[in-house]
């Protein structure tokens, strides 16, 4: 009698179900803070606190309203290629020790497009009730339009509403890091148009901008730039200013660059940074983006920003 076999259970099978491609997905992210290469060091002239694993760091002993000596510029120079963005608190410096704190790093900027303060090279954000709009509520990074983007940016808060008003920083040597294999490929060596209308004309009209058009033509920019301090490979397009890029059909560069926007939202990558009156963030505007949120309504918020002169990205 031949023994019968008991024929093994069909495999389970699932119903058809995707989500759309090219999006943000759960998952781990690969949170490497540090250039390969580099080693942790400790920090001799000041304490350092981090404030999430790649990006933002408070310092505390240092008064920025004195002369920096080399070392402490130095040390501080290393935090910031560390940790992107450094946070001060109550420091309550005039605009003149604003400014002579940040041409430790080089020349200052000016920008004509901006409502200056006591000075050309400081920008004062003043915002209440019927205040002009500005770069709130948009991840960018700061005068990509220009040939040579700003180095950095320091930022004081003098006046702060009772709730709300934080500012947020993307760490985009991490963005870069956790692009798919697929995407990095496509974009390593890729180029992109930026341009100041698209960011610009969302609060001036024509009259204000036509006349800005010949001081700021297009320019372009690798998609993925290279820091020229510790040679980190890091995204380099945003939302407010990067219109396309070159060598694709507008329909594919769109798609792209919705992907490459997307990846400034991830919160792994992101440190936020609840103000008061006097704090200081000094960022490094080659290897973030940052957010100012403006969720305090007709509440006051007075701001004043100077930027530093950069390089020409590669």
């Amino acid at each position: 009698m031949t023994p019968t076999t008991t024929p093994a259970p069909a495999a389970p099978t699932l119903r058809t179900a995707q989500i759309p491609p090219n999006g943000l997905y759960e998952g781990r992210r690969v949170l490497r803070r540090l250039p390969d290469g580099v080693a942790e060091r400790p920090y001799e002239l000041f304490a350092l606190v981090p404030q999430s694993a790649t990006i933002g760091a408070e310092i505390s002993g240092v008064d920025l309203s004195r002369p920096l000596t080399t070392e402490l510029r130095d040390e501080l120079n290393r935090a910031l290629l560390e940790w992107k963005v450094l946070f001060f608190r109550q420091q309550h410096l005039t605009s003149l020790q604003q400014r002579q704190f940040a041409r430790n790093w080089g020349e200052l900027e000016t920008n004509p497009l901006l409502e200056p303060g006591d000075s050309d090279d400081v920008v004062r954000f003043d915002k209440s009730a019927g205040a002009t709009p500005s770069f709130e509520n948009v991840w960018h990074t700061d005068v990509t339009f220009r040939p040579r983007p700003a180095m950095g940016a320091v930022l004081q808060l003098r006046e702060v509403p009772a709730r709300g008003g934080d500012t947020m920083w993307a760490d985009m040597a991490a963005a870069y890091d956790n692009l798919p294999e697929g995407v990095r490929a496509r974009i390593d060596r890729a180029t992109a148009e930026h341009d100041f209308l698209p960011g610009f004309r969302r609060f001036y009209g024509p009259e204000r901008l036509a006349p800005m058009q010949d001081v700021f033509p297009p320019v372009t920019h690798p998609v993925v730039r290279t820091h020229p301090a510790n040679g980190r490979r890091m995204l380099f397009v945003n939302t407010s200013f990067t219109t396309r890029i070159h060598g694709l059909e507008r329909a594919e560069s769109d798609e792209l660059l919705r992907l490459l926007f997307q990846q400034a939202h991830v919160p792994e990558f992101q440190v936020r940074f609840r103000w008061q009156a006097g704090d200081i963030a000094f960022w490094d505007n080659r290897a973030t983006q940052h957010y100012a949120v403006n969720d305090y309504g007709d509440a006051r918020r007075v701001a004043e920003r100077v930027a530093i002169a950069g390089d020409r990205p590669y």
